[in-house]
């Protein structure tokens, strides 16, 4: 069997730098890990996501850094000793005592290095330098030449992550150091190299096809390899000169995989086991859990253009989705614990679909393995963001090398539904003037999405659909971001235009749209340090990457809301307009089901503390963003739309059963006079559908439009609109009464409204920083209450939650009394 020894202590790290000779005495180093964490560790810098403190980490990355080791081992002439590097950020030099074993260019795939005539007796040293990617990158620059870049750094003209250098949301904290487990790893006669395994249906059976690839040293003998599955068992014969198989094992019956919202999650653990046919001997083994479920990309023509459509146990779906970033611009700090809290938050927002974007990294084996368990689908993007690529070597070879480390890893996962080739990139040489900069004849991707990559996928994960990429309109022919085919992305709205114009679009399926907001209050308070706190303090602004992201938030206020004149206004305002925003779009892209079939917020998650597109800030702090989700993405959704030169209630059913009620609505004054009211007694909207119910002209046609409101109910479903934006509405100060009870793990809070709230917030964290709140952006009508539910370990009393600050609403901003 295979002998492994994890060498993941005992490290230090020394700076290269002679002009910093308080760095190159060695300092103790942690593995996994990376240089920055190091000297966070030895308190030799200050935090970068502290304040401004970013700026004064960047010699860093233009640094060289060597990690060194020691360990103990025994060199064995009968067995091949290897040592295996899950992952090393980025260029890099390998020794093993005095004598170099290696040189790597690409932190995206792992390394195997045959040291078995290198190992002594007793003490062995390794030592691994980094070169500083500014300088690799500059190399590299003058011998590919200039390609376009979105963004800083010379991301595009190497395989880390792009992210690194800087975005509109990121930090520039470019990394070094061995960010994944190594060890060593012994073995004898024969070992599984590479491991394919796929689970798909085949009618009402289950169907495993394995591809094993093995390394043999010494003699070969004849082996077999024994499959078990669900209390099935297949043994395969491999003959000595074999090294090679394939074969497929069918299970009969299995229960069918689903996203979150249709079913069960139901994994079935399978084994591989290695034997030498002669001594019956266990040489290696490989395991992993299973699910199975069939799945299709539609992206037929149709009478709208051409369908983008996923398909799931032949279930056509309208994904709810959110774009994922890493969670941490150091990844080694992100563990399994968070993973899978930061899935079930994702869940809890009833998203089922997390879009793995291409600007950052292949997540580790348990970001992938906690979707599979929460029924979370995944798009994955290969590692292409915002930027020309040349196709030259050496960089094509390192391209084909990560992709296959990378599918042969992840294609077992059933939560993954895409192999996607790149984010913008198409549309940027399309669009955004690229064209006259890269010369005739030079490379800058295309070969990658529309060659390469399918080519890879087809070879090593054919069941799986692969797409070129995000937004793109299934072909060349096509512009790459049109309305009618495939995937698009949606930002002229918050960068040029009011989030009003979403309804403008119609999209086969919406893989990126989204608006800006900063972190949650504890979040700002805790990472800057300003006084006082502003928009436009040291601090606030430096956490703000976006250009001219300050005068988008409040341009898009415009309109809607007036302009703050408070940081506590500025805070909320612009956290109530991203909710806003985004669940306007969400809501418009669901009601229009039968054409666009899905839509992907920018973005779930934050890998620091900034004000950003996320609905979870990088505390995992809830933005008023992520209760908007929750409500726009419910599976059975109740919405307010135009159509036809009316209104419509639009009953969209994204359940199993067929939603049948009774639907009623109101015109009313905001002080609660009724107007005019409607019922239908009975609206059957069936599953997976949107159902329109056109509202009476009595209903839609005001009075006095800033003092009246539309309400229509289905069951526990409401929906309000307004005929005029809150800026111009008669909302007055807030009037209610407060009461707070203790329940166990938190407390109560009931909420009586003595006249109309729009949009009540309670800002749990601004009573506890570690305080979570079940609801937000409630809506109430005089006399109505509302119980806010908040855990929390902190003793809090009525008077705590005080109106303003703690509870917010729309009135707040826009009362004039």
């Amino acid at each position: 069997m295979i002998e492994k020894t994890a060498l993941n202590s005992g490290w230090t790290l020394s700076c290269n730098d002679t002009a910093r000779p308080g760095l190159l005495a060695a300092i103790p180093a942690t593995v996994p890990g990376c240089v920055h964490l190091d000297l966070l560790a030895n308190r030799l810098i200050p935090d970068p996501y502290i304040d401004v403190n970013e700026i004064t980490n960047d010699w860093i990355g233009k640094t060289d850094w060597t990690y060194r080791c020691s360990f103990e081992a025994m060199p064995d002439d009968a067995r091949v000793q290897e040592l295996v590097f899950d992952g090393l950020d980025t260029v890099a030099v390998i020794s093993l005592n005095g004598k170099e074993i290696g040189r790597t260019f690409n932190m995206h795939r792992s390394y195997r290095f045959d040291v078995s005539a290198l190992l002594k007796s007793g003490a062995n040293e390794l030592t691994v330098t980094f070169r500083s990617a500014y300088a690799y990158g500059a190399e590299m620059e003058k011998h590919y030449g200039y390609r376009p870049n979105n963004y800083p750094g010379p991301g595009n003209l190497m395989r880390k992550m792009a992210c690194n250098f800087g975005w509109d949301w990121g930090p520039t904290l470019v990394t070094a150091g061995l960010w994944k487990p190594l060890r060593l790893e012994s073995w004898d006669r024969a070992r599984l190299a590479e491991t394919r395994v796929s689970a798909m249906l085949a009618g009402g059976d289950g169907l495993v096809k394995v591809h094993a690839q093995l390394a043999r040293h010494g003699d070969k003998t004849a082996l077999r390899l024994v499959a078990e599955i669900g209390g099935v068992t297949t043994t395969v014969a491999i003959g000595p000169d074999e090294d090679a198989v394939s074969f497929e094992l069918a299970l009969p019956s299995p229960q069918l995989w689903w996203p979150h919202h249709l079913g069960a999650q139901p994994l079935y653990p399978l084994t591989l086991r290695l034997v030498d046919d002669a001594s019956d001997d266990l040489l290696d083994a490989h395991e992993r859990e299973l699910g199975f479920r069939s799945l299709r990309l539609d992206t037929a023509a149709d009478e709208h253009g051409s369908a983008f459509t996923f398909i799931i146990n032949d279930v056509p779906l309208f994904i709810c989705g959110a774009n994922w970033i890493p969670d941490d611009c150091f990844p080694p700090r992100v563990t399994a614990e968070r993973y899978a809290a930061r899935i079930e938050e994702a869940k809890e927002a009833n998203i089922h679909m997390l879009r793995v974007w291409g600007g950052g990294i292949f997540e580790a084996d348990e970001f992938y393995e906690a979707c599979d368990r929460a029924g979370m689908l995944v798009w994955q993007d290969f590692l292409f963001a915002c930027a020309a690529y040349p196709e030259e070597e050496p960089l094509r070879s390192e391209v084909e090398a990560e992709v296959r480390d990378n599918v042969v890893r992840l294609m077992p996962h059933a939560s993954l539904v895409l192999w996607n080739g790149n984010n913008e990139n198409i549309w940027g040489f399309d669009e955004w003037g690229w064209r006259p900069i890269i010369k005739a004849g030079e490379s800058w991707g295309l070969g990658y999405y529309l060659d390469l990559l399918p080519k890879l996928s087809a070879e090593l994960d054919p069941d799986r659909p692969y797409y070129p990429g995000s937004p793109y309109s299934g072909s060349m022919e096509i512009e790459p971001n049109a309305d009618g085919h495939g995937c698009k992305h949606i930002w002229d709205v918050w960068n040029d235009v009011g989030y009003e114009v979403y309804r403008n679009y119609i999209p086969r399926f919406c893989s990126e749209f989204g608006w800006q907001a900063p972190a949650a209050w504890a979040t700002i308070e805790e990472s800057v340090h300003d006084a006082p706190l502003t928009p436009q303090s040291n601090g606030v602004f430096h956490h703000q990457k976006a250009t001219e992201g300050n005068d988008k938030l409040i341009r898009g206020l415009s309109g809607h809301l007036p302009e703050p004149s408070t940081m506590d206004d500025w805070h909320f305002a612009t956290q109530l307009n991203q909710a806003r925003a985004i669940r306007f779009g969400v809501e418009h892209m669901r009601s229009h089901r039968d054409i666009c079939k899905g839509a992907v917020v920018w973005q779930f998650n934050d890998c620091w503390p900034v004000t950003s597109w996320a609905a979870l800030d990088s505390a995992g702090r809830r933005k008023p963003l992520w209760y908007a989700l929750k409500a726009a993405y419910d599976p059975r959704l109740l919405t307010i739309q135009p159509r036809g030169g009316g209104l419509a209630a639009i009953a969209v059913n994204e359940r199993t059963l067929f939603w049948r009620a009774k639907i009623s609505g109101k015109r009313m004054t905001l002080d609660g006079t009724v107007l005019a009211e409607f019922e239908f007694w009975r609206l059957l909207c069936d599953r997976f559908e949107a159902k329109e119910f056109r509202l009476p002209e009595e209903i839609v046609t005001p009075d006095l439009p800033k003092d009246e409101v539309i309400v229509v109910q289905m069951l526990d479903r409401r929906a309000f609109h307004y005929f005029v934006e809150d800026i111009e509405l008669n909302l007055h100060a807030p009037r209610l009464t407060v009461d707070v009870v203790g329940i166990d793990g938190g407390y109560e809070v009931k909420v009586e409204a003595q006249n109309f709230l729009k949009d009540l917030c309670l800002m749990a964290d601004r009573l506890d920083p570690d305080a979570i709140v079940d609801t937000m952006l409630v809506t109430l009508l005089p006399g109505e209450s509302h119980v806010f539910t908040v855990r929390t370990a902190k003793a809090i009393v009525a008077d705590d939650i005080v109106v303003g600050t703690v509870l917010r609403s729309a009135n707040d901003l826009v009362a004039g009394d």
